[in-house]
């Protein structure tokens, strides 16, 4: 089935207003996992919204929490989001980058304690818009998923890493995934009638790829997925390449932020990031650098593509994918709308209602 961005958007606000969220902050947890959607990003869009209502629901994530900004110097800020939810911390944490990196030319803005801040491209894009450059390292406190090169134990969360390069009268470049060879929400789309995973995106206690669901999450019963229940892990992305920059976005966005890393022990789940934020005027390369951007990126489309292929900037398939659903809908297995209608059932909302 499809449904339209805006419907769907509505459908989910609705949803979150009647769990107790304020219609600004539904307001923005609707559209921001439905961007997601729109990019093809399903795993951080609104196959999300049954996790987010049981999170609200046990207190791991928070309605109506302000970010606090902890501390504040001309180039530098740490902002705590207290838990509350991502889609109202990572547009004050990026906000702020922009403001400071626009006065001082550089700004590092450290964002811990949010709730799932979604796909991290989403911010590089906004500063982008803004015509920054920016870099974002993300980890996921409690959230042990992934497996390090040359073992079969998780140790990692699936650790995203973003970048955001503008592009002057033209579109920026978008580079944008999880340092797990999968996002732990395609797994999620895939258990529930989506998209299957790659071969050997997974692994067992014994070695043995997988790219069976069952192995992260355990019997699928229920509507409800718990990626603690399986006994394997998702394998990190390029071997032992992979496996490093997830070690860094462990440090850098959980140890150095003080958000917490995936591990040891037990901890509350929440989303660290590292944002570094570059305004290219200030490095006084403006002209320079719109001139060497476009001579190289046209280098790089004229390469021979393999047969079959095309020679994509990243951020391309984004791009074509959200004019495309904008114009189709948004196409949605039935399970994963099934969760959605099981979402609204309780408070009298009915999801087929919302429909085209």
């Amino acid at each position: 089935m499809r449904i339209s961005a805006d419907r769907l958007s509505a459908y989910v606000r609705d949803i979150f207003v009647r769990e107790g969220c304020a219609e600004p902050e539904a307001e923005r947890i609707g559209r921001f996992l439905v961007a997601a959607n729109l990019t093809g990003h399903d795993s951080h869009g609104v196959v999300r919204v049954t996790r987010y209502v049981e999170w609200l629901r046990a207190g791991e994530v928070e309605a109506g929490r302000t970010p606090e900004i902890v501390t504040d110097a001309p180039n530098f800020a740490l902002v705590d989001a207290h838990y509350g939810f991502g889609q109202t911390a990572g547009p004050v944490a990026v906000d702020l980058g922009i403001a400071k990196a626009r006065e001082n030319g550089v700004a590092i803005i450290a964002l811990r304690h949010a709730g799932h801040i979604g796909r991290i491209g989403e911010w590089a894009e906004r500063a982008a818009a803004a015509g920054l450059v920016s870099v974002h390292f993300v980890n996921v406190a409690g959230s042990l998923l992934v497996a390090p090169f040359g073992s079969v134990e998780r140790r990692f969360s699936t650790a995203p890493f973003a970048a955001g390069f503008p592009v002057p009268d033209s579109e920026p470049i978008i580079l944008d995934f999880a340092t797990s060879l999968v996002a732990e929400g395609k797994v999620l789309v895939a258990s529930r009638g989506g998209k299957p995973l790659p071969e050997g995106a997974l692994i067992e206690p014994d070695g043995r790829l997988s790219a069976d669901p069952v192995t992260l999450f355990g019997p699928l019963e229920g509507v409800e997925r718990d990626n603690q229940r399986g006994a394997g892990a998702i394998r990190a992305f390029g071997e032992h390449k992979g496996s490093g920059l997830a070690l860094m976005c462990e440090l850098l966005a959980g140890a150095l932020t003080g958000s917490g890393t995936a591990g040891p022990g037990q901890r509350r789940i929440c989303n660290g990031m590292l944002s570094i934020y570059v305004t290219p005027a200030a490095l006084g390369t403006e002209d320079v650098l719109a001139a060497e951007t476009r001579a190289y990126l046209d280098f790089f489309k004229s390469a021979k593509p393999m047969p079959g292929a095309e020679v994509l900037l990243p951020g391309e398939p984004e791009r074509r994918m959200r004019a495309e659903r904008l114009a189709e809908g948004v196409p949605l297995p039935e399970p994963v709308w099934e969760t959605l209608l099981a979402a609204g059932r309780p408070h009298g909302l009915d999801g087929n209602a919302y429909r085209d």
